[in-house]
């Protein structure tokens, strides 16, 4: 038999989800050395350090990759960036193949992965490691297995569990997303699927994985839990008014991607060809209601938006062919939103350009990635200058992590002391040795420190290379002597979660 030529443009078609997967974590990794580390990359490199199956903020999975990607390639922004690189790419793919199995053809499975390959949220955490962008992917990942195992049972709910134990030890909050989604089918069916001995062999493979953090969480009294209370009723650098929360969600994936998401959870709700998927329409809604309420972070929703833009390539390509300039239309939006949003969400911008910028305006990251190295030097500058046996005090993991991780990678740093911290895990690898009698305190106010110590001297505040306001700029670096209890007192007044 004589085969049969595929069109040249049909196998670009057939390969645009992967092509693009590509290019995205090529993007991402060339501009991984751009600026430098964020903050919670300190967390999770030094999180790696004290192994665990937990910490109070998160499960053991994202510090596990830093520890892991610092061993192999070293401690460096782009060595750290490696696996979300990929992550991000990963997930263009699967949303891509994701439409096909939401009944699309190739040309929506290319939109669809066009669509995420400019989804803002997903580029802007590809850039940095960070539990929130391989939340995503889990997410993404979980849905496409969920559309297949919803329609077809079977053995792909072992996959499901498999993901989803996984998932679990990276963050807390796929098992949120399961539920809504559980709940989801028992609103709109198919229910049939609770009978499937599949299924339950599935949640016994998720229970299974994630059971060391449950252990850890029980004997060291559920500190996640403290945790997300806090967040949703204090707040912290992430959180914003409930009243924010929908106008968030319209610029999640994009501004320019909303028609397209709105299509697809309308064709969830109304498609009777997608009517076995019609519990992902459902699980939206309630998350959405349950995040508003609880006063949920806006980019915990973020890991739904995926099966939507793939459910809403489908009538997309219907409106394309219904005229012969469409498809330029849409092609050219899909285009202005790629450059739009990396040249906001990804560190093109020179550093210099970044104060006042929209990039700063749009998102917190690219502040938070500037000026580590001034901030280690000020300190040692401080350090050097106070008595031996001196310690450094701060007032986040952040300040804390840029030390004890410059101090351990730059020979420039190599005489510094450790540093401790009462935030969050910090706080539990603390306090100093009684013998430390005095700090160089940073980021805490003089009338906070005199709380502690009876000598505080401001010696100089944080400043950073570009002039961007960031959360270390200004903060005060004090020399403070004199304790007043020993630390062992003290330092249930210095914890916090936050």
């Amino acid at each position: 038999m004589t085969a049969v030529a595929v069109p040249r443009t049909e196998r670009l078609l057939a390969a645009a989800p992967v092509l693009l997967g590509l290019a995205v974590t090529v993007l991402l990794l060339a501009v991984s050395a751009r600026y430098g580390f964020h903050r919670d990359e300190f967390y999770y490199l030094v999180s790696g350090r004290h192994p665990a199956w937990g910490y109070v903020d998160n499960p053991p999975l994202t510090p596990a990759l830093a520890r892991w990607q610092a061993a192999v390639f070293g401690a460096s922004p782009t060595a750290l960036r490696l696996v979300p690189a990929v992550a991000v790419g990963l997930c263009v793919v699967i949303t891509g193949r994701m439409a096909r199995e939401l009944g699309g053809d190739r040309v929506a499975a290319a939109v669809a992965a066009a669509c995420a390959a400019g989804a803002a949220f997903p580029l802007a955490t590809g850039h940095m490691l960070s539990t929130s962008t391989l939340d995503v992917l889990v997410w993404t990942a979980l849905s496409w297995l969920l559309v297949r195992a919803l329609r077809d049972g079977g053995r792909v709910w072992l996959a499901v569990g498999l993901v989803a134990g996984v998932g679990l030890l990276n963050k807390s909050l796929v098992a949120a997303f399961l539920g809504v989604v559980a709940a989801g089918v028992l609103a709109a069916g198919p229910r049939r699927v609770f009978r499937d001995p599949w299924l339950w062999g599935a949640a016994v493979l998720a229970l299974a994985i994630w059971a060391p953090h449950l252990v850890w969480q029980a004997t060291h009294g559920w500190p996640q839990l403290a945790f997300g209370q806090q967040i949703a009723t204090v707040g912290n650098g992430g959180s914003e008014p409930r009243w924010t929360f929908p106008l968030f969600q319209l610029i999640e994936v994009s501004p320019f991607l909303v028609p397209v998401w709105v299509a697809g959870l309308w064709r969830l709700v109304r498609d009777p060809e997608v009517v076995w998927a019609r519990a992902f329409a459902v699980a939206y809604g309630l998350l959405f209601v349950l995040l508003l309420v609880a006063g949920g972070k806006h980019y915990y929703l973020a890991g739904l938006y995926p099966v939507l833009l793939a459910a809403g390539a489908v009538p997309v390509v219907a409106w394309m062919r219904r005229g012969p300039a469409r498809p330029r239309v849409v092609g050219a939006v899909l285009a202005v939103n790629v450059v739009v949003v990396a040249w906001l969400m990804l560190p093109i911008v020179p550093e210099r350009s970044l104060p006042g910028s929209p990039q700063v305006a749009v998102s917190p990251i690219p502040a938070e990635t500037v000026g580590w190295p001034t901030f280690v030097a000020t300190v040692a500058e401080v350090v050097r200058g106070a008595p031996p046996g001196t310690v450094v005090l701060t007032s986040n993991y952040g300040e804390a992590g840029a030390v004890d991780v410059f101090r351990a990678t730059e020979p420039a740093f190599a005489d510094l002391p450790p540093a401790f911290s009462g935030q969050n895990s910090y706080a539990d690898w603390g306090p100093p040795p009684e013998s430390a009698t005095t700090v160089v305190a940073v980021g805490y106010d003089e009338a906070a420190l005199r709380r502690w110590f009876t000598d505080v001297r401001v010696v100089t505040r944080i400043e950073n290379e570009v002039g961007v306001d960031n959360e270390e700029r200004g903060a005060p670096v004090a020399v403070a002597s004199g304790r007043r209890d020993t630390w062992a007192a003290l330092w249930p007044q210095i914890r916090r979660l936050a």
